[in-house]
């Protein structure tokens, strides 16, 4: 179990006071300057040192990523831009963060960017969040009247400006190349890749986008050792994590926990268990709506980080935990998932364009029970056909939780079927 003490967000229920100077009192902005003054491939060394990984979802070294971007400038400058797009169904973590902690980000994007040689960076704000904007902006508005950004930041001699932008609400934003796009003022729609933002990333220029989160945890981990982050969790799966749990449990929340947590801790120590006891768990979607469910039996013994659920056939993701008991029409929670993806689609490539509607369809025939048996394996089959076809990982995220429906419920979806065929003679008999 993760101690009080070492806790990073220490202000994520908003109980205490989220200005500059409750932020100072908590130990943040604490010798942010001679962090800087250690250097860039200190910074970059140490962080590869945390073992962290992004917390946006793919999980991929956040050290590594920042070393892709170039060490000396061709003339262009370079941009580090913040994901806080959070748009994923179930996802609700790093809104928290922004609400109650903003100060941990605004430091971040200091050190982070001083790291990659950025002189600017874009915090890219998802289009519903109102009162996070407000609140981040009056934070980023309290460190510049302080002299923590703007020329020389914080005493640094590293001249830094932040921005804040607001998206209009649209999912496929919340992919890296998408959020460029739209941040240029274009519509958004992901880039082919390569080239990669680290070579050609907003106005053509080298850029890192990266999580909330991810970005949030760099001066604790700077302040208080790789080592010490690196003690959390198993081997490759280091740090703390924040858990955003929701659905049928008694106690829904946000939570920071270490990495590596067997989920059956995680949920009786920080909700209160499932609803109606542990026999009552159906499925759990352990990390967003784009990753597969598990079934009870599966989650029971299941491991919170990246590679015993991927090793399971499903995802950690943003760790956004969606828990479903026996009262939960499994078929119709998926089918829901089904109507967001298809909706979001941003219709540039065709397999997610036409395939999203297409399940969507199917989905809305199995929720009814009003399909034939054998159009679960066509279903499956056309997932397959978009998974991996696509530009960016939307094609992907309609397609999991439909196999991990078919994987695991199957013989739902076929009594189902068989139900209302029985119904359906019975009334034709009845005639």
């Amino acid at each position: 179990m993760l101690k009080d003490e070492d806790r990073i967000f220490t202000n994520i229920y908003g109980m205490h006071d989220r200005t500059l100077d409750g932020a100072r009192k908590r130990g943040h902005w604490d010798g942010t300057a001679g962090i800087i003054d250690k250097g860039r491939d200190w910074i970059i060394d140490e962080m590869k040192a945390s073992g962290l990984r992004g917390r946006g979802g793919a999980g991929f070294p956040t050290g590594m990523k920042w070393s892709f971007m170039p060490k000396e400038s061709d003339g262009r400058p370079a941009y580090l831009v913040v994901n806080a797009d959070e748009s994923e169904p179930g996802t609700c973590k790093d809104r928290e963060i922004m609400r109650h902690d903003p100060h941990t980000l605004i430091e971040g994007c200091l050190i982070a960017s001083f790291a990659m040689n950025a002189h600017t960076c874009y915090i890219y704000l998802r289009g519903e969040y109102i009162r996070e904007r407000e609140a981040l902006q009056t934070a980023i508005d309290e460190a510049y009247e302080a002299g923590l950004l703007g020329r020389n930041a914080c005493g640094s001699g590293w001249d830094f400006d932040l921005y804040l932008h607001h998206g209009a609400g649209a999912y496929i934003c919340g992919e890296e190349t998408a959020l460029l796009e739209s941040l240029e003022g274009k519509k958004g729609m992901p880039r082919m890749k390569p080239p990669f933002p680290a070579g050609a990333g907003l106005y053509g220029c080298p850029t890192t986008v990266n999580n909330v989160e991810s970005i949030a945890v760099v001066p604790t981990i700077l302040r208080r050792g790789a080592g010490w982050f690196a003690s959390f969790g198993r081997e490759k799966n280091a740090g703390t994590k924040l858990f955003a749990i929701s659905g049928h449990v008694n106690n829904p929340c946000v939570v920071e926990e270490a990495m590596s947590i067997p989920f059956q801790e995680l949920i009786d120590r920080h909700c209160g268990g499932i609803r109606g006891g542990w026999d009552n768990l159906k499925a759990v979607i352990p990390g967003g709506s784009s990753v597969p469910l598990l079934p009870a039996s599966t989650m029971k013994d299941a491991i919170m980080d990246f590679d015993w659920l991927r090793e399971n056939r499903s995802g950690l993701g943003t760790a956004a935990v969606i828990v479903m008991d026996q009262s939960t029409d499994i078929i119709k929670a998926i089918w829901r998932l089904s109507k967001f993806y298809k909706h979001e689609s941003c219709g540039q490539c065709t397999p997610c364009r036409e395939g999203a509607g297409w399940m969507m369809r199917v989905m809305d025939r199995l929720v009814r029970g009003e399909a034939e048996v054998e159009e679960i394996d066509m279903l499956l089959d056309v997932t397959k056909q978009v998974e991996g076809h696509t530009i960016c990982a939307l094609g992907d995220a309609a397609a999991w939780p439909i196999q991990g429906l078919i994987r695991h419920f199957r013989d739902e979806i076929e009594d189902r079927i068989k139900h209302k065929r029985a119904g359906r003679t019975s009334a034709v008999a009845a005639e």
